[in-house]
């Protein structure tokens, strides 16, 4: 049976109703609004009357703030009930599953929940129209139906089998073209008739899998493709740009640098010249790649203790432009992620926006775009939700606003983090080794996220690009970060990665030369998942961690402490490639090589004024 309970907040109390009724006054105009009211409504399963019960006033409401019903009177409301799409991660719902499994000490019982709106006024069908578009906003979330569950069970279909994409090698120039376009690839032809030719040599038809994986890999997301571009020539109108790129020149000649010119190479110069002089003594380097990382001494108790000291920045301009709340979310928690990987505590943040004016009359918003105001005060939301969730402290918040950010928002957040320098240990992973992965489950949440903020954008963009935003998950993150503050867990991790982007297939994939990973024994949100899904989804709050077989089962009791999900779910092999297997199958099976070459080469040629 399921189980239904409505809540909202007391009058006075009900600070998001009133914000709400004031923006859509404000921004849409539409003065015969008298008031909102906002309750969210809760619906169970596989759970006991008794204890849903019980649940009503200990999980689903709070008696000093907020009203519960088990029915509401609509009558003299326009009424309609807003969920997230299928897929997308409900951190509602799935808390108060895992708060009623905590008061039972049982199994976590199915929860659905919605926000329905109540809107008080003399409203034209039209203008109800345009408030459902205002507060319903279609990359995460639908109109949900206002009629009672008899079930809350979904059904999914089996998945199909990975298909091989036969007669790939034999395309022509415009075929290739043509299926560049059809499966939204963020690679470029020149990068395709790459891969053709890579699996010519191989003698074989790529899967489907494959595609869409070396697409994330040599993504700009993953591999910063733009800023590798063969820089052939320069030319200048300016002779104090010249003068400065003519001593990068001199600098590169002194190095003895020989690898192309290129932004990289530009923006990393400085520092390669500053250790070759030895002026940078207290860089750490290694080929764990989490965050910039510098070696300090902290006095504590009056003696010198070796810490580490990392600094991380993210940028998620393009998620925050089509879902404002999870692009700022997952933007400071992927700040989070990279140095807690390196086995740090992030202690401050800082976040950084730019914005057109957010004042702005709806009417003038760019079509295809949310309007302004909503981007900023949603995105504002996100990060401070998240960040409040998982306890870090932000000690500068600046908002720029100029007419450059119309086309695509600003959004950056930065931390610097530490751990002493005892508790890290860096190895090069050995065959043999065991690959772990830690924490939150894989969705369909974030499948090509990393391609999707690498790629072109049009008007459709807002429709066809939700499955891109990854669904934060801030106190899942706050367990892997007390797991990874315990030495006696972070002295068994040899190297670890997270899942920013990129999913299982990059996360897992950069961790050794030789992997193979049972794709099968990934776990899941919901069934229905198919093999390529599995393999790129960047489901927020997981970690890869590489750790000796021996100390496995250890590493994976003292994350079940932590109330944390890890499974053994892949294992270093000797030959250089990447398989990914399911079912039995291998899905993906390419060279190391090859996936290290980031794809065609790409040359350009410059004019500075």
């Amino acid at each position: 049976m399921v189980y239904r309970i409505y809540v909202e907040k007391q009058k006075g109390l009900d600070n998001e109703a009133r914000g709400i009724k004031n923006e859509i006054v404000e921004l849409l105009g539409i003065k015969n609004l008298k008031s909102v009211r906002l309750i969210n409504r809760y619906d169970a399963e596989n759970i006991t009357e008794e204890l849903f019960e019980t649940a009503v006033n200990t999980v689903f409401s709070e008696p000093q703030t907020d009203i519960t019903y088990k029915e509401i009177d609509t009558k003299g409301y326009n009424v309609f009930a807003v969920e997230f799409l299928p897929g997308q991660f409900d951190q509602r719902a799935d808390s108060a599953a895992q708060c009623i499994s905590l008061i039972s000490q049982g199994d976590r019982p199915t929860v659905k929940s919605a926000k329905v709106y109540m809107l008080e006024g003399e409203l034209t069908e039209a203008e109800v129209e345009a408030i459902k578009k205002y507060v319903v906003n279609p990359v995460e979330a639908r109109i949900a139906t206002l009629d009672k569950y008899d079930t809350l069970e979904t059904k999914y279909a089996y998945p199909e089998d990975v298909k091989t994409l036969d007669g790939f090698c034999e395309m022509d120039e415009k075929a290739l073209g043509e299926f560049l376009d059809k499966l939204g690839l963020a690679m470029d032809i020149d990068d395709l008739k790459f891969c053709q030719q890579y699996f010519i040599s191989e003698k074989r038809d790529p899967t489907f899998t494959e595609i869409k994986m070396i697409d994330t890999y040599w993504s700009d997301h993953c591999r910063h493709t733009t800023f590798l571009t063969n820089i052939d020539n320069v030319t200048f109108e300016d002779k104090l740009l010249e003068d400065a790129y003519n001593e990068y020149i001199a600098t590169r000649k002194a190095l003895g640098r020989t690898k192309p010119v290129c932004l990289m190479d530009i923006a990393t110069i400085a520092v390669r010249h500053l250790k070759k002089a030895g002026k940078l003594p207290k860089l750490d380097e290694s080929e764990e790649i989490n965050a910039c990382t510098v070696k300090i001494q902290v006095e504590t108790d009056g003696k010198l203790e070796d810490w580490l000291l990392l600094f991380k920045n993210e940028t998620h301009n393009h998620p925050t432009e089509i879902e404002p709340f999870g692009g700022a979310a997952t933007c400071i928690g992927g700040a989070i992620r990279d140095p807690l990987s390196g086995r740090s505590y992030v202690y401050a943040a800082m976040r950084v926006t730019g914005a057109a004016d957010p004042t702005k009359p709806l009417s003038e918003t760019l079509e295809g775009k949310l309007p302004q105001r909503k981007i900023v005060t949603t995105a504002a939301s996100g990060y401070s939700s998240y960040g409040n969730q998982i306890g870090l402290a932000t000690g500068l918040v600046d908002e720029i606003y100029h007419d450059g950010y119309v086309a695509k928002r600003m959004e950056i957040g930065a931390v610097i983090a530490a751990a002493p320098a005892e508790n890290v240990r860096r190895e090069r992973p050995e065959p043999g080794d065991i690959v772990i992965l830690l924490g939150g489950r894989t969705g369909r949440d974030g499948c090509g996220g990393a391609t999707g903020s690498s790629k072109s954008h049009s008007l459709s963009s807002l429709e066809s690009c939700g499955a891109e935003v990854q669904k934060g998950n801030a106190p899942e993150e706050r367990k892997l970060q007390r797991l990874f503050r315990n030495p006696e867990a972070s002295k068994l991790i040899k190297r670890c990665n997270d899942f920013g982007a990129g999913g299982v297939s990059v996360a897992i994939g950069e961790l050794a030369d030789g992997l193979l990973v049972e794709l099968d024994k990934v776990p899941k949100k919901y069934e229905g998942l198919d093999g390529t899904e599995l393999a790129i989804s960047e489901s927020q709050e997981r970690m890869a961690v590489v750790v000796a077989a021996e100390d496995a089962e250890k590493f994976c009791a003292l994350a079940d402490s932590e109330n944390l999900e890890s499974t053994v779910v892949a294992t270093v092999t000797e030959e250089p490639r990447l398989v990914l297997k399911h079912r039995g199958k291998a899905i993906v099976n390419i060279s190391r090589e090859f996936l290290n070459s980031n794809g065609a080469e790409k040359h350009i040629d410059i004019t500075l004024s």
